[in-house]
């Protein structure tokens, strides 16, 4: 199972194992779990503290636990965690055998705290695919839980390992996390955002502790590469920095290749968020994650602080402000789209498309990320059909040619999305206009996977500062906003191309602009 590579880095990171752990697998006849008692047998050879026992009596097979011996932890995968999860299996491991976390020491206190309203445990179900880039973050965040709390269960399972499952519960999309059978959460989320549904005093104390903090000389709202470089930038300065944001790494956590970052030749989008974050940490930056911020009100005169107002309650002063709260995916807006997202409407082709093996499936978009998600995906599904608004693709013409070349593709151009059609449970058709004749077509299928572009995420500043008729945040050359010590950078503005180098050397821009701001602002005495 692993080769001579992977287990000279694994028996390293093993060494960091300082409690004896043990692998229960419970297995049956099927091919999967000969893999899974190699794999098992390959990991226990590598650390004399861990072993393996091959008389597990769960139901769900092939399957196995980690537990530190003596200890009931609830960690199980229903999977072989290899390819983006062979990371979760080596952190499962390392956990498990006594290595300390990279988490801050109140978010452990408060997860060996929770204690359900029942008197029962919380038991989290999650269902990946080995090909999910998002599915790890979500699949560590609870399998490290339950190893701080024997109240806390989870198990991984691989969607394509256990698809009678998926077709019973109907899952189309993962990540998708179950709590004790009921459905809890779609995509991806994090500890924090866990912690805040299932710890019902969590965002009151959250609020309080947020609004006691000091003025910041400049806050950063947003956690992308345009609020990463800007908060870089600004620490730099030897400035107080702080970072307000949904999830640090933004669209790049749902990036699933990075090949264009002048320096990098390639990349994962979840490797390069983590390295933004480590970089700006690495400064000092008080970063505060998982949090949405709902106003901003300037300052009350020149100097003063501007306010910004979280969706806790708590407010956050500072001296200037940098926004940069980047995009979203665009909806297609017809009738079935949000009825039938995650029942068969997608928008993470790498993510989701593993689960449609076999299927039939429509991509919405005819650019770049339209046609790479028809050419990935006519690996996997059955047939593609793509639909694009325009007379012709607008994707680079490598991509149009290769997209061409693929039996199992058909495209429609001059066609226009008018329904996603449903049986109440899950998707089974889409319907388009020929834009030319006018003559309606339906197409039968089981998923549809829409790509046609980003919407910048400024609801919440409708009224506060000016905005272009696409809902962009109107800048000057120096990212300065309508609003005196507020810039904005990145995707959620008007400058063009939203690429990841843009918004990175706009968010330093940015940042120096507000500095060049404050030093020639006079400074309020409280």
């Amino acid at each position: 199972m692993l080769d001579d590579s992977l287990k000279a880095q694994l028996k390293s990171y093993l060494e960091r194992v300082t409690q004896p752990i043990e692998l229960i697998a419970s297995l049956d006849d099927r091919p999967a779990s000969q893999e899974m008692r190699e794999l098992l047998d390959e990991i226990g050879q590598l650390s004399d503290k861990i072993s393996v026992r091959l008389d597990g009596s769960d139901e769900r097979r092939p399957s196995f636990s980690i537990s530190r011996v003596g200890h009931d932890m609830g960690v199980r995968f229903a999977a072989i965690p290899m390819g983006h999860e062979f990371t979760s299996l080596v952190l499962a491991l390392l956990q498990a055998g006594g290595h300390p976390p990279k988490i801050d020491a109140d978010v452990i206190e408060q997860i060996q705290s929770l204690v359900p309203n029942d008197g029962g445990d919380f038991v989290f179900e999650t269902y990946m695919s080995l090909t999910c880039h998002n599915c790890p973050d979500v699949v560590q965040a609870l399998n490290l839980m339950a190893v701080l709390n024997p109240r806390i269960r989870h198990v991984a399972i691989d969607g394509d390992l256990f698809q009678a499952e998926v077709e019973a519960r109907q899952i189309m999309a993962v990540p998708m996390v179950f709590l004790n059978g009921q459905m809890f959460h779609s995509g991806r989320i994090e500890v924090a955002d866990i912690l805040a549904k299932i710890d019902t005093g969590a965002a009151a104390r959250d609020a309080v502790k947020l609004g006691s903090k000091e003025a910041f000389d400049m806050l950063i709202v947003g956690g992308g590469p345009a609020g990463a470089a800007a908060a870089v930038y600004a620490a730099r300065k030897g400035i107080r920095t702080g970072v307000v944001a949904e999830r640090f790494g933004g669209q790049t956590l749902d990036t699933m290749g990075i090949e264009n970052f002048i320096s990098v030749q390639e990349t994962q989008g979840p490797k390069f968020a983590a390295a933004m974050e480590a970089q700006v940490r690495s400064y000092g930056v008080d970063i505060m994650n998982s949090q949405r911020v709902t106003a901003i009100e300037p300052a009350p005169a020149p100097g003063g602080d501007i306010t910004v107002t979280l969706a806790n309650g708590a407010a956050l002063k500072s001296r200037s402000v940098v926004l940069a709260t980047g995009a979203r995916w665009r909806n297609v807006n017809v009738p079935g789209e949000q009825e039938y997202k995650n029942k068969g409407v997608a928008y993470c082709p790498h993510c989701d498309g593993p689960l449609f093996k076999g299927k039939r499936v429509a991509v919405i978009g005819g650019g770049n990320s339209g046609v790479e998600a028809a050419i990935d995906l006519a690996g996997v599904v059955s047939h593609v059909t793509l639909i694009e608004f325009a007379d012709q693709l607008k994707a680079d013409a490598v991509l149009v040619n290769k997209l061409k070349s693929l039996a199992n593709v058909e495209i429609h151009t001059s066609a226009q999305t008018t329904e996603i059609t449903g049986d109440g449970a899950k998707v089974n058709g889409l319907i388009y206009k020929d834009r030319a004749s006018g003559q309606a077509h339906r197409v039968d299928l089981e998923g549809v996977f829409v790509q046609i572009g980003l919407v910048p995420n400024t609801e919440w500043l409708r009224g506060t500062v000016e905005l272009s008729k696409y809902g962009e945040i109107i800048v000057d050359a120096k990212c300065a906003t309508s609003l005196p010590g507020v810039y904005a950078a990145g995707d959620v503005t008007t400058v063009p191309y939203k690429q990841i180098i843009v918004a990175s050397g706009e968010g330093s821009k940015a940042a120096l602009s507000a500095f060049d701001h404050l030093i020639r602002s006079p400074v309020l005495q409280a």
